[in-house]
């Protein structure tokens, strides 16, 4: 990890650059691949999973049975788990439930909104280097407090054509409607435009490697609609001396090891506690079973020093982190401030492991420096608000005025007519 003291502002920008890598190929392979699908439907998508997965598919629907056998591969406790996390996850978005109001904004002109669930959605859970069954609950339970009608899901099979237990376990528990063995961007485009197998959805949610990303970024271009732009994971961690060294390591290897091109950064004021970190990443890397991953990820990653909170209050709303943690004494006065972050974690004891998995928060999170503009996924996500208003005879009268001045300005003259016509009644 790289170690940067004091930097000056003018050097931020270039600091906290994310990791670049040569994608000149990989626009074109995607352009490729969902233009395929789009013309071929399933003999493309299998032909895909072939030379992608490495698995020759007869069918891509995950069958009832399979799903069934699911209950009995996955352990006693991890179930447990699961349910606890989606009783969570459950509870929390529920309290994200719209709540309309008619408002009378002219005596006689009454406005409001109603939330309507996302019929069709489609949820992507990557499958690669791990099963992250955690972000199925993430996905279709919110979707499911929603009311969206058609939840299909995909995800890609290991060299048995199976999906990981877990993910199946997780997907009956949260009311997924449809399970497909797809993964990469054969699954966003089978979800996209839809194929004899897999249903045409409106939304597509979840993440995925920068072959996923760009996916999901060209087929929103016109095609469907995507919960956020986003790219590799990543953590920035604010810690003082009142933090413990080794939980402060732990968080940034946590998130180190779900890719070589994830990045973490620590920003402290404390000089010493920086060496009492890195010495704990030394210890703690040297156990992990994905060490080569984090290794790699540590290679993108810094230490940086800085003068003050308020520097590091600067630098995080500038780099705008996906995760943050705020290991200080002092969190909440730093979290008053704080307006760019995907999920904050407040508190020695509150690991980022845990809005990953149970706490009950979203963890689908904007990356990329997306945080200045994007929300996380919540139940928002798979609503849409329909806008409804009703205007009664006095209140045509008391706003028509207004409205006819206002076109007639604009020289939309059939928009005036359209109230001067009542008017006149």
């Amino acid at each position: 990890m790289q170690i940067i003291k004091y930097p000056e502002r003018s050097e931020w920008a270039s600091i906290l650059a994310r990791p670049q890598f040569d994608t000149s190929s990989l626009n074109d392979t995607v352009s490729t691949v969902l233009s395929d699908i789009k013309k071929r439907g399933d003999e493309a998508v299998m032909e895909y999973e072939e030379k992608f997965d490495k698995i020759r598919l007869t069918s891509l629907l995950v069958d009832s049975a399979e799903i069934e056998e699911s209950e009995y591969l996955v352990s006693e406790e991890l179930k447990a788990a699961i349910c606890l996390a989606k009783k969570n996850i459950d509870s929390f978005h529920r309290s994200q439930i719209f709540e309309s109001k008619k408002i009378e904004t002219t005596e006689g002109v009454t406005c409001w909104q109603k939330a309507v669930a996302i019929d069709k959605v489609g949820l992507y859970v990557p499958g690669g280097t791990a099963p992250l069954f955690s972000t199925v609950l993430m996905l279709a339970v919110p979707a499911k407090i929603a009311g969206c009608k058609g939840i299909i899901l995909c995800s890609p099979p290991n060299r048995e054509g199976k999906i990981h237990p877990a993910i199946l376990f997780a997907a009956k528990e949260a009311g997924v409607d449809k399970i497909f063995k797809i993964g990469g961007i054969q699954a966003i485009g089978a979800m996209a435009y839809g194929t004899e197998s897999v249903p045409k959805v409106y939304k597509i949610y979840g993440p995925g490697n920068q072959y996923v990303m760009a996916a999901k970024q060209l087929v929103s271009l016109r095609d469907v609609a995507i919960d956020m732009p986003a790219g590799p994971s990543e953590v920035q961690v604010i810690a003082d001396d009142s933090a413990n060294a080794a939980f402060v390591a732990a968080d940034l290897l946590s998130q180190a090891e779900h890719g070589a091109d994830s990045q973490v950064i620590l920003t402290t004021t404390s000089e010493s506690f920086i060496s009492d970190v890195l010495q704990e990443i030394e210890l703690q890397l040297f156990e992990l079973p994905r060490r080569e991953i984090a290794e790699k990820a540590l290679q993108n990653s810094k230490l940086i020093l800085l003068r003050s909170n308020s520097e590091i209050i600067d630098m995080t709303n500038q780099y705008a982190p996906e995760h943050l943690i705020i290991e200080t004494s002092d969190y909440m006065d730093i979290a008053d401030k704080i307006v760019n972050a995907g999920s904050v974690f407040l508190g020695h004891h509150t690991p980022e492991s845990a809005g990953d998995y149970a706490s009950g928060t979203n963890h689908t999170l904007p990356t990329n420096g997306y945080a200045t503009a994007y929300s996380g996924v919540n139940l928002d996500s798979f609503v849409k608000k329909i806008t409804f208003q009703k205007i009664t005879k006095k209140g045509i009268r008391n706003l028509g005025p207004a409205i006819e001045i206002m076109a007639e300005s604009e020289e939309l003259f059939a928009h005036k007519n359209a109230v001067t016509l009542r008017l006149k009644e």
